[in-house]
Formats: structure tokens, C-alpha cells, sequence
């Protein structure tokens, strides 16, 4: 769904159906919720991760969190893969080790790299 920013995101959800007025990030936990605000969409990176990084075996967490003295709120993204279970440092480009299989699947079983 189009984010408030314009952008493509999976995980923000809007409903003005008969009335309703309602926004959310349905990528943050119910306890961070009511801290999420529509204009931080803006600044969000998971839509550029999602664009940048299909991986079905990446798993995106968020929170939101408050800058220096209060004055300012972010998204913050944090990555695992699911298959090796550990924590993925840039996840626009993914964990490394899910790419070697894919890798090997489209090059067949007989070929060495």
C-alpha cells in the first residue's frame, strides 16, 4: 500500500471505510504502536529494503525510537534470516549465505562456481 511519503510499503495499512480513520504500521509491535505516526513514513527505510532485498528468508523487526532529548522520533529497523538465524548488518544487501543457494539453484547441480 502507498505510504503517506509515497512510497510502496507492505506493512503500512490505512482504512476510511465508512467513516474510519485509520493508519498503521503493521510492522511494529502493539506495545511500540501508539508511539507510530504517520510522518514517519518519511524517513522509513523498510521500503527501500523491501525494493532492495527480496529474500524470502529475511525477517524485519521494528521500534520506534526517540532522538536526543525527546525533541524528534525515528523508525528503527532491525533484520535476521531465518534460516541461519543471525543478524543481518545491512539489510538491503542480506545475510551473504542465502545468496550462495540461490546462486547454486540457477546454476544447476553440476557446476562448480
Amino acid at each position: 500500500m502507498r505510504t503517506p511519503a509515497g512510497t510502496e510499503c507492505r506493512y503500512y495499512f490505512e482504512d476510511y471505510f465508512r467513516g474510519r480513520e485509520r493508519r498503521e504500521c503493521r510492522l511494529l509491535p502493539a506495545a511500540s504502536a501508539h508511539e507510530w505516526r504517520p510522518e514517519l513514513c518519511g524517513r522509513c527505510p523498510v521500503p527501500r529494503i523491501l525494493l532492495a532485498n527480496a529474500c524470502p528468508n529475511l525477517v524485519l523487526a521494528a521500534g520506534v525510537r526517540t532522538t536526543w532529548l525527546g525533541l524528534g522520533r525515528r523508525m528503527e529497523i532491525t533484520a535476521r534470516c531465518r534460516k541461519s538465524g543471525d543478524a543481518v548488518r545491512e539489510p538491503e544487501i542480506g545475510c551473504g549465505q542465502c545468496h550462495l543457494e540461490f546462486e547454486k539453484m540457477r546454476l544447476g547441480p553440476d557446476s562448480h562456481p
